[in-house]
């Protein structure tokens, strides 16, 4: 009973990335197709799909297995030419995407989240065959998010309004919102089709035009929505490969990039020599601080969510977690116990909680970096070592008594790998919890109201979560303070980013009140 009552009680108080989606299918139980049909392998361009021009190719892997699943186009810089010559077309004066009405461009976003819901069960079984998590997430929490996303910003094109400014003297004063231009979009394979959505949701309610590098891990699912969205009536460009050329390229007015803090900076460093508009949301190694008038129960099974969920692979995982030394004790018995009960396998399996991570690299980072911290004298409680021999699979992993100094409380893991920290006073876990490069996401678990607000507004980060833990509303934004990015996604300020604010000031004859 109580295990029931705590899975009730994640999906009330963390993760709510379905809420707006009012899907009924997303209720549903359906059996995922294990091997799903891949339609589309080349590139998507001017809305068709034609080979690299190199004629080149690279293997896409099946996580949970090691096998390959097929191969695709893998894009060069004179197919990104193409792909940004297709965009600027687009783009131009006069044409019919900058011509058409905004409420249609919101009409067009909304029919791509039909489709898209449509096509549930099938977006689902790919993105997991392609990525390895749970079958389940995909289907009830990845692909009705992408839907909720898609209609939320379907409701912007007409709602982005200028204003008429007051000046002196005889002139009419008033400033205008449009689209930064051509956009370039990187998505990250953790969450393939959500962070898609997230990027296509405001650049094409701004009226942008867009050219789409996805993850060479996970291209499936973006190449299979390259179709949904010709068949919804509008062309995004697509390339899966490449992305250095696309940072690079002058006739890009934007990118837009999620992924690791390392490349990151490459590519800060890359679009500052141009002074190109640039978002990016990037790593994380989150605080999550647990105080002794937390809801114990709660405060548990929400940690372990928070670190573990996807694999651990969250850039707002909450991979240090503070626990206040009066319930230290309890906390790291009952989360050992917790750790224990995941299980982990088939993704397709729908018990299954915990899938194969990415690749064989990103493995081997992880069982690195867990050496690190038994070396360094953290307490290893559970875990620690590969799960079997085939696939990518790593063992729920808890570390107790780390210390801030720790490679492991230190560097972002990205696997499951738990690491939990004793704290004394408010003062003290503040100032530890703002001790790193990183101000993605933190949590704080208490009862006490004026606890709550005094630590997250000390806490430095651009997503505080009390008594919950991934909470995605499309209407919340989302980013990084510090080293964990630029700009913000979701909700109304993302649309910053994706427009230029002009002023256009006219002289008239008379200017009357």
């Amino acid at each position: 009973m109580l295990s029931k009552l705590i899975s009730k009680q994640v999906l009330n108080h963390g993760l709510r990335l379905t809420t707006r989606a009012a899907s009924a299918s997303a209720q549903k139980k359906p059996v995922g197709d294990r091997k799903p049909d891949v339609k589309y392998q080349k590139l998507f361009i001017n809305n068709e799909f034609v080979d690299a021009i190199s004629g080149n190719t690279f293997e896409v892997l099946n996580p949970a297995t090691g096998d390959v699943i097929t191969e695709v186009a893998d894009a060069s810089e004179k197919d990104i030419d193409r792909a940004v010559k297709a965009a600027k077309d687009a783009f131009r004066l006069g044409s019919e995407w900058r011509r058409m009405d905004p409420a249609a461009r919101g009409g067009l976003l909304n029919k791509l989240a039909d489709l898209i819901e449509r096509d549930q069960a099938y977006l689902a079984a790919l993105e997991t065959f392609n990525n390895g998590k749970p079958f389940k997430d995909s289907y009830n929490i990845d692909i009705p998010h992408c839907i909720s996303v898609l209609r939320y910003y379907a409701g912007w094109p007409d709602k982005m309004n200028g204003k008429v400014l007051p000046v002196a003297g005889d002139f009419f004063s008033y400033t205008r919102r449009e689209p930064v231009g051509i956009v370039g979009q990187i998505i990250p394979w953790n969450f393939p089709m959500i962070l898609l959505c997230w990027k296509i949701g405001p650049s094409v309610a701004a009226g942008c035009t867009t050219v789409i590098k996805l993850d060479e891990h996970t291209p499936l699912t973006g190449l299979y929505t390259a179709k949904l969205i010709e068949e919804a009536g509008f062309p995004p460009v697509y390339g899966p490969h490449c992305g250095a050329s696309l940072v690079k390229h002058p006739d890009v007015n934007k990118i837009a990039f999620t992924g690791s803090t390392q490349v990151g900076k490459i590519i800060g460093a890359e679009t500052a020599k141009m002074v190109k508009r640039t978002t990016l949301e990037l790593g994380g190694k989150s605080p999550n601080l647990v105080f002794a008038d937390c809801d114990l129960d709660t405060a548990v099974e929400m940690s372990h969510f928070a670190l573990f969920f996807n694999q651990g692979q969250c850039c707002c995982a909450g991979s240090r977690t503070y626990v206040e030394e009066k319930i230290y004790d309890e906390f790291v018995q009952r989360s050992i116990e917790r750790t224990k009960r995941r299980k982990v396998g088939d993704p397709f399996d729908e018990s299954t909680e915990q899938g194969p991570q990415i690749s064989h690299e990103q493995m081997d980072k992880i069982l690195d970096l867990i050496e690190s911290g038994k070396r360094a004298g953290a307490k290893l409680l559970t875990g620690g070592q590969r799960e079997g021999d085939k696939g990518f699979f790593v063992q729920p992993t808890l570390f107790a008594d780390v210390k801030d100094d720790h490679r492991i409380a230190r560097e972002e893991i990205f696997g499951p790998v738990m690491q939990i920290l004793k704290f004394k006073s408010i003062e003290e876990v503040i100032e530890r919890a703002n001790d790193t490069d990183y101000g993605l996401a933190a949590s704080v678990f208490t009862k006490d109201l004026d606890k709550a607000i005094v630590v997250s507004n000390g806490l430095r980060a651009g997503s505080v979560w009390v008594n919950t833990y991934d909470n995605f509303d499309p209407v919340a934004p989302f980013g990084g303070f510090k080293q964990s990015g630029l700009g913000r996604e979701k909700s109304e300020y993302a649309l910053d980013s994706y427009t230029e604010t002009k002023c256009v000031t006219i002289k008239i004859s008379e200017r009357n009140s």
